[in-house]
């Protein structure tokens, strides 16, 4: 494949590395020296365009790979409050979009996994739930997306709680959460590639559910097998409709 990185940040770099490692090119960096001079014209002879840039940046991404007719994989968070809109601009148009919070392998068996658990706990209303999420000081959103995902796992099946908070810990004044907001505690430590816990807590235990990154290389990876996965298939997708978790 012909893949176009958008962002080309550590993560930019490691998917390169590893795309070509899979027999792919990367015919096309965008980055913010040129994101301004790209048009969609520069898309002609790619078959993929994989996003990990900006937030702010994500919608007008998104856009110019619908203009280009592009499949694309985005990878950045933040912006979910148009996914709606998204989607069907996507499915109206007939283009080829998927997205997820977080494309690690590991990280994706954990929110199936994180489902099961608060559907197991769900009897047990001794037990409070919170999550607790650990990433660089060069993250841009809090909480991460990776954090909300889980948290919205944990609300499909808990009956206690109906929306989640977040903490940013060393930010602002610190929030007390009420019974039925469920607590994201958000730290932002050097170099730290992402932790992600789930803490039930009762007065005689605690049952901790834990993903530890070791590096950013799991996410690369996983990012390149979704464009892969993407090739030939028109539609919105979100990066669990690569797992068959469904038979489990």
């Amino acid at each position: 494949m012909n893949i176009a990185l958008i962002g080309y940040g550590k993560m930019g770099r490691i998917i390169e590395k590893i795309a070509s490692e899979r027999g792919h090119t990367v015919a096309l960096i965008i980055d913010e020296n040129n994101r301004h001079e790209i048009i969609a014209d520069d898309f002609s002879d790619i078959d993929v365009a994989i996003d990990f840039s900006t937030p702010q940046g994500a919608l007008q991404n998104i856009n110019l790979c619908f203009e280009a007719d592009t499949p694309m994989v985005v990878g950045t968070t933040g912006w979910y409050s148009h996914l709606a809109e998204i989607e069907e601009k996507c499915k109206a148009g007939n283009k080829s979009l998927l997205y997820g919070s977080n494309f690690s392998i590991g990280v994706n068996v954990f929110f199936h996994i994180n489902k099961l658990l608060a559907k197991a706990m769900s009897p047990y209303k001794q037990y409070d739930v919170q999550v607790e999420e650990i990433h660089h000081t060069h993250k841009l959103d809090s909480p991460s997306g990776t954090a909300i995902t889980i948290a919205e796992g944990i609300l499909e099946h808990n009956d206690d709680k109906d929306e989640w908070v977040n903490n940013l810990v060393g930010e602002g004044d610190e929030i007390i959460p009420k019974k039925n907001q469920l607590l994201i505690e958000s730290h932002r430590i050097e170099e730290v590639p992402g932790t992600h816990t789930v803490l039930y807590s009762s007065e005689v235990d605690q049952i901790e559910f834990k993903h530890t990154a070791h590096s950013r290389a799991g996410f690369a990876l996983g990012a390149v097998i979704a464009a892969e996965w993407l090739q030939g298939k028109k539609g919105f997708y979100a990066v669990t409709d690569m797992f068959d978790f469904n038979r489990f």
